[in-house]
């Protein structure tokens, strides 16, 4: 009993100086803004799309001066749009091609550690949101010539462009100075570093193990596959301990959320309504990010 309390105790444990209302604030912008205006053209098709290419070009702002921003938000933002062709584009097929898509992106985004903590943190951005573009074909049985990729890689770059711009408007109003980053929490170095034969081995087995989780979610054919080898990459860390912590708050943040879900899904008999409690949801996680992960995890899993 006490064990099981003191485990229930770090999963609970409370960063108070973590709660950010403006960053959940900034989220109901990005997600609520694409949502509302793809909603009166009739195109919600590609707002995952566009949400997340604002969302992820704006984590991997490094902050500094912005010619160094720049270049790093618009090398994820083309490389997310690439990513974005060949999820939509093959997440719909057998599952052996997306096996192999997923474990070489997983390996590669795994080696980008040798490009500095930041620029890693970047890649495995990529690499989760290259898990969901698979996922939304796969679970909706389309094929090439119907996941529309190449509309889908468009969107990506249109929402990556409007973040982009806004940061220069912002860095413009405030004179041209270097600004922060955004999420502080994130590290910042990218400082090029040897990899080390254990930093390589590591990456194998994480490459290995989101692989075998790609190939029971899509080879069963589950819906909503990306979320067990997404789960999978983000568990799996350096030390035991901390991969288990991390898989527990994970575990316990899902099973929150599906409540959650699960009551308003059937109190609720309104599109709209629904589409304004996914806005909420997410506001609520990244406002909790930094205050206790399986928080986060409810809002992001609901």
């Amino acid at each position: 009993k006490a064990r099981t309390m003191h485990r229930l105790a770090a999963i609970f444990q409370l960063n108070r100086n973590g709660f950010n209302l403006v960053r959940g604030l900034t989220i109901v912008a990005v997600l609520a803004v694409p949502l509302v205006v793809l909603s009166l053209i009739g195109e919600e098709k590609y707002w995952l799309s566009v949400s997340f290419s604002a969302l992820f070009v704006a984590l991997s702002d490094p902050g500094g001066e912005y010619g160094v921003r720049l270049r790093g938000m618009v090398g994820v933002g083309v490389i997310g749009a690439l990513l974005t062709a060949l999820g939509f584009a093959i997440g719909g097929g057998p599952w052996g091609w997306v096996l192999l898509a997923t474990f070489a992106v997983t390996l590669i985004s795994g080696l980008s550690l040798k490009f500095g903590a930041h620029r890693f943190t970047a890649a495995v951005l990529l690499n989760v949101w290259f898990l969901i573009a698979l996922s939304v074909p796969a679970g909706e049985h389309l094929d090439l010539s119907r996941s529309g990729w190449w509309e889908q890689a468009l969107a990506w770059l249109v929402g990556s462009a409007l973040w982009i711009a806004f940061t220069l408007v912002v860095w413009l109003i405030r004179g041209q100075q270097s600004q922060a980053s955004h999420v502080p929490e994130i590290p910042g170095d990218m400082t090029v570093t040897k990899l080390t034969r254990q930093v390589v081995l590591f990456t194998l087995i994480r490459a290995f193990a989101v692989g075998i989780a790609v190939a029971i979610a899509f080879g069963l054919h589950l819906p909503d596959a990306d979320w067990m080898p997404v789960a999978t990459l983000v568990a799996m860390k350096a030390s035991l301990e901390q991969a288990a912590l991390v898989a527990e708050q994970r575990l316990v943040g899902a099973l929150i959320g599906a409540v959650v879900a699960t009551i308003f899904l059937l109190g609720v008999d309104n599109k709209h309504l629904l589409e304004v409690m996914i806005v909420l949801l997410g506001a609520f996680a990244a406002s909790f990010r930094a205050v206790n992960y399986a928080i986060y995890c409810a809002g992001v899993a609901g």
